[in-house]
């Protein structure tokens, strides 16, 4: 992802919030303010930010559950339906 089409000085969001605001929504990309000529903050749409934050979790779900099948805590799909059949 190239951030550096869509970079905008601090100044810039006082006085152009709403404009802003209808950019992120529109293209979908991040806003990268900058202060003193030097990258501060991101800013993007909440709807973007959120799909973003489920994906990381999902991530974080499957490396944890690599990590129990290589210290040896996993089970074989047919050991699960036992268990479940079981109950």
């Amino acid at each position: 992802m190239k951030f550096s089409t869509n970079v905008k000085p601090i100044s810039f969001l006082e006085g152009h919030a709403a404009e802003i605001a209808e950019d992120l929504e529109r293209s979908g990309s991040p806003m990268i303010i900058t202060q003193n000529g030097e990258a501060r903050m991101v800013i993007e749409d909440i709807r973007d930010y959120e799909r973003k934050e489920e994906a990381l979790a999902l991530l974080k779900i499957l490396a944890m559950g690599r990590k129990d099948i290589q210290e040896g805590r996993g089970m074989s799909a047919e050991e699960f339906r036992r268990i479940l059949s079981e109950q």
